[in-house]
């Protein structure tokens, strides 16, 4: 039995997938049954309740193999570092009292940076919360940016006309897909043929610039001439919170962003055959544009 934190999410559904697909028996948890629901005609256990509840994730843990986790911070979150660290207490407390001694964690390139690096630090904070957990296996992944970030800009190309971001234009940095974060989780817990502590870095298949991925996006969605537009770090704050999110995680992201522009934030051994993962972004600027034109669709049905 495999537990997995956040299988509603980008990466915690793709591995409850992949398990069940391999024939490994899942718990899956979540905030929502019904968001559960495609999971459990799968064949996965559900388990509801909140990821800052310790002793509701140590009995999700309890008489499992081992675990899936990750910080599935809410991005509205009034303070959302103090939100990172607070379910990290949670999963790092659950584990203890539930004795799983086997455990996969999402985090991040660029946790070896002690500063200055926005979102990531609380992922640094949440790996030492792990690390310092007696005789357990753990392995933790860290990805870069995801692909599926750009999702979040088709309302900004549907109102503006443009891709925005505080990242630098020209700046090539490497982005990942969810599904090979995902493939790598899978193979982890359904074979496990590793232990104690391991770091495996997972940096897509080449370093992309912003300006490049807007390209092959707007050549995906039918827009050739779209533009990425850089915004200034007080303005991408500003924008961030018009859409909703809090000024906390606003400020929190640019800082990363920053991180990223100074290239503070890099892959410890470059890049590798190892680290190297194959879904290309073109593959993704498809699915995109598949959503872009279910969003047209929808639009034009309103």
């Amino acid at each position: 039995m495999i537990t997995v934190i956040g299988a509603t999410g980008n990466t915690g559904r793709k591995i409850a997938e992949g398990l069940i697909a391999a024939g490994v028996p899942v718990r899956v948890l979540g905030r929502s049954e019904d968001k559960l629901a495609d999971l459990a005609a799968l064949g996965a256990e559900t388990r509801v309740g909140d990821t800052v509840d310790a002793t509701f994730l140590a009995d999700a843990f309890r008489g499992a193999d081992a675990a899936y986790t990750l910080l599935p911070t809410d991005q509205r979150a009034t303070d959302y570092p103090a939100r990172q660290d607070t379910e990290g207490e949670a999963i790092a407390a659950a584990i203890r009292e539930s004795g799983i001694r086997r455990v996969v964690a999402l985090s991040c390139v660029g946790t070896d940076v002690p500063e200055g690096t926005g979102v990531i630090l609380g992922l640094r904070r949440q790996e030492e919360r792990l690390r310092a957990i007696a005789g357990i296996d753990l392995l933790l992944l860290r990805p870069v940016s995801f692909f599926e970030n750009f999702f979040g800009q088709i309302e900004t190309i549907r109102h503006a006309g443009v891709v925005a971001d505080s990242v630098e234009a020209d700046l090539a940095i490497p982005m990942v897909a969810t599904r090979d974060v995902a493939e790598a989780a899978v193979q982890a817990l359904a074979q496990p043929a590793w232990s104690g502590i391991q770091v495996r870095e997972l940096i897509g298949p080449r370093d992309l610039t912003y300006r490049e991925a807007t390209r092959i996006l707007g050549e995906a969605i039918g827009k050739p001439s779209l533009q990425y537009v850089q915004l200034p770090y007080t303005q991408m704050v500003a924008a961030l919170a018009q859409a909703g999110l809090s000024e906390s995680f606003a400020e929190t992201y640019v800082e990363m962003t920053r991180a990223f522009n100074e290239q503070v934030v890099q892959p410890i051994a470059g890049r590798t055959p190892e680290n190297t993962t194959p879904t290309t972004f073109e593959s993704f600027a498809d699915e995109l544009a598949a959503i872009w034109s279910a969003a047209l669709a929808d639009d034009q049905a309103a």
